[in-house]
């Protein structure tokens, strides 16, 4: 997994939802992430410091392709307003799913 900065990631999802247009999907996950890379230590151990700020993890993957960013908290704004026009432009190909009609029954 490629960790970027937030410009590069938004670039790189344009790239990776462009290739998904033909057939495939990408997936997002978000995640509050609080900077800690190792597991929580076993009881008699001091804890880890509580974060001074929280952070979001933001994972991208098609196919074999991951790629992942951290939104520090200051930036989330900026963020959400890029990524939502990046949405909007590249959500167009969707196909429309056909519902199946259901027959009612009458009762007399």
């Amino acid at each position: 997994m490629v960790l970027l900065e937030n410009d590069a990631f938004l670039s790189e999802l344009t790239k990776l939802f462009q290739k998904a247009r033909l057939d495939g999907s990408v997936t997002m996950t978000f995640k509050r992430y609080d900077g800690h890379d190792r597991p929580n230590p076993r009881e008699g151990k001091p804890p880890l410091p509580e974060p001074s700020e929280h952070l979001c993890l933001i994972r991208a993957k098609f196919r074999s392709k991951k790629i992942a960013t951290v939104v520090h908290q200051k930036d989330v704004n900026k963020f959400q307003v890029a990524y939502s026009s990046l949405l909007k432009g590249n959500l167009d190909g969707l196909k429309k799913v056909k519902k199946p009609k259901t027959k009612t029954k009458v009762e007399s």
